[in-house]
């Protein structure tokens, strides 16, 4: 697919790589701890205490993730050129800064103004740039680091969700994301600034036979990439709509909301269990099969998410659904590299994560509406259910003329 590029800097050593992988397995747990799954936790007791509707409160929160998927495109192609110590770094300060602005806003307009400049930062800071980070640094062992970087973040919700209960209980929303804002500048300011400063290998050169793989922008506007691009976004629209509707399906089928939270707490566990065998899998599949695969399994278990109706069926489909979203994460962040290798591959997954995000940002509205309008979440289920079994069709097309399936290490 491409040619080796130039060996590392001296400096890139397997201590640094290794120190380089838990500074960022530290930062993404923080950061998507703080900048993201602390919201839910805070929302009930914000919307009690400014008056501020729940809905506007989400269609803030929704609004800075739309921003998120924009910034990520010029973060993507910053990080190409010249590596994510400072994008990074930045993006914390920033992140910083807009969460003080969410803790004072004296009105719902600062409010969504605070929310807006969380979003710029989240495209900084979250998993795309540290994917892209990671690919570039450790090279053939990229799916390992991706993986070990997944599990990680697969327990920010586990750290921070529990943490910013319990400073809600001693202190009011307002202090709660100030001390939240102190832990991210702690943690991730001086993590990314000190934590990255391994030397930014050169760009991997592409084959003369496969010339076209210089042009990133031919890449993003071909129909290859358009395909995967949206068999993607459906697949990451079905799978967040089932982590934030999850709860009300199991209650609307008459699961008491203490079962259900344990239930979509299982599916956590499942996610983050199902990655350690992420390498496995796409050392021995081509990318069409696996990619097929796990699209399919997204489209079963929400299936049977929708058609079950014993407590203990439910739970167990909820967990087989946690563990098809885990490794459809590390699909996501290996998408590029199977297809048109590591050349431009922080462009290349800013453009692939845009529509991922924006559908992510509106799947709580869109799925809470559709199911008042269809009479149930469990209706919707099927039909989301429907969509990514379309979607792993299309993504058989996805699939570059010259793509192979590489050896892993």
């Amino acid at each position: 697919m491409e040619a080796v590029s130039a060996p590392q800097a001296p400096a890139a050593t397997d201590t640094g790589l290794r120190r380089v992988l838990l500074v960022l397995c530290v930062t993404e747990v923080t950061s998507w701890g703080v900048l993201f799954y602390a919201f839910p936790v805070l929302l009930g007791k914000i919307t009690i205490a400014t008056g501020w509707s729940a809905t506007a409160l989400t269609a803030a929160f929704s609004a800075g993730q739309l921003l998120t998927a924009l910034v990520g495109i010029l973060v993507g192609r910053w990080l190409d050129r010249r590596g994510p110590r400072g994008v990074m770094t930045a993006g914390s300060l920033l992140a910083v800064a807009a969460l003080v602005l969410v803790a004072t806003a004296s009105s719902l307009r600062w409010f969504f103004a605070g929310w807006l400049l969380v979003g710029v930062a989240m495209g900084a800071v979250l998993y795309p740039p540290a994917f892209a980070a990671l690919t570039r640094w450790h090279g053939p062992d990229r799916v390992k680091a991706l993986t070990v970087l997944t599990l990680a973040g697969g327990l920010a919700s586990t750290v921070f969700a529990p943490v910013t209960a319990a400073l809600s209980a001693h202190f009011d929303w307002r202090a709660t994301y100030l001390v939240l804002a102190a832990i991210l500048a702690v943690v991730t300011v001086p993590g990314h600034w000190l934590g990255l400063r391994l030397p930014w290998p050169p760009r991997a050169v592409a084959e003369p036979g496969h010339a076209h793989l210089a042009d990133p922008g031919r890449i993003g506007r071909s129909p290859v990439f358009l395909t995967l691009a949206i068999a993607l976004s459906i697949t990451a629209f079905a799978s967040f709509a089932v982590v934030v509707t999850l709860v009300p399906l199991l209650t609307e089928r008459g699961i008491d909301s203490g079962t259900a939270a344990v239930a979509l707490g299982l599916g956590g566990v499942g996610q983050v269990a199902s990655r350690l065998g992420y390498g496995a899998l796409a050392s021995c599949t081509s990318v069409r099969t696996r990619t097929l695969l796990i699209l399919l399994a997204i489209a079963a278990t929400t299936t049977l998410l929708g058609v079950l109706t014993t407590a203990a069926a439910l739970i167990a489909a909820a967990v087989l659904g946690g563990m098809a979203r885990g490794v459809f994460t590390l699909l996501h962040a290996t998408a590029i590299t199977d297809r048109w290798g590591t050349a431009h591959y922080g462009q290349l997954t800013g453009l692939l994560s845009a529509p991922l995000t924006i559908t992510m940002a509106l799947a709580p509205f869109a799925t809470t509406a559709l199911a008042a309008a269809v009479g149930g979440y469990a209706a919707v289920y099927l039909l989301l259910g429907g969509l990514v079994a379309a979607a792993a069709v299309l993504s058989l097309v996805a699939i570059p003329k010259h793509a192979r399936k590489e050896p892993l290490s």
